[in-house]
């Protein structure tokens, strides 16, 4: 994939990976766009980057996930590029989880719902586009699961197997679907100061920005590239000790 040249839609580009491959798509030449659900983070991210643009939108939101595509469409014509980043990741013992239906749903709303629902409103806009593509970050967990984030495990193996199949479907367009598989990564997924182990994001996103460049469609970064390629035994003992974390 050509970094260059593009007009890309960043979900969750405020902070963290997000704001991170935003970065390298502007000093690649290209225009990039990022949304999130916090003004305020997303005037850090301009003050940073000031040829980023902005909006507000809280993708866990239909409504708001249409007003989103309305607007990028039209103010940004030649968008080419559109990176479902945004995520949430809920820490916790899965059965012993008292917080009301709505709080849990959040998770799957934006860790699924979104992706799967901004891709179908993008994809016939993105067929318009001479060289197009979907980037769907999903994540180790998705390959090896871990009880400690039961349900953010589930959302991102479903990705997986969406970015897959998507990539079938749309292997006879202009759309490639690619697809980014963090391992742990120190932002604050998950909660402020959670993530203080995993591999710092610049060294990620330099690596996986790298692939992508090259060609490569399903990208991972040491722990998550491990697990990506492991087999059913491996696959059964990474969870195993996964679960004893």
């Amino acid at each position: 994939m050509n970094l260059a040249g593009n007009t890309v839609l960043i979900t969750g580009g405020a902070t963290g990976i997000g704001l991170a491959l935003a970065e390298r798509f502007l000093k690649a030449g290209s225009e990039v766009i990022i949304c999130g659900r916090r003004e305020d983070k997303l005037q850090e991210a301009k003050q940073k980057y000031p040829a980023l643009h902005t909006k507000v939108c809280d993708v866990a939101d239909e409504k708001q996930r249409v007003a989103l595509y309305e607007w990028a469409t039209q103010e940004f014509p030649k968008l080419n590029v559109l990176v479902n980043n945004a995520g949430i990741q809920r820490r916790g013992n899965f059965l012993e989880d008292q917080e009301p239906w709505e709080v849990r749903r959040q998770e799957i709303a934006i860790n699924v719902e979104a992706p799967i629902h901004l891709s179908a409103l993008f994809i016939p806009h993105l067929q318009q586009q001479d060289t197009a593509a979907i980037m769907n970050v999903s994540s180790g967990l998705a390959f090896t699961p871990g009880t400690f984030a039961l349900v953010y495990s589930a959302t991102k193996a479903a990705i997986h197997s969406f970015s897959m199949t998507l990539r079938h479907e749309l292997a006879h367009t202009s759309i490639q679907v690619i697809e980014i598989v963090p391992p742990a990564v120190d932002t604050d997924l998950g909660g402020v100061g959670i993530h203080t182990m995993g591999v710092a994001v610049d060294e990620f996103t330099d690596s996986i920005m790298k692939r992508i460049e090259a060609g490569e469609l399903e990208v991972g970064y040491g722990r998550s590239e491990k697990a990506r390629l492991a087999n059913r035994d491996e696959i059964n003992e990474m969870v195993r000790v996964m679960s004893t974390l």
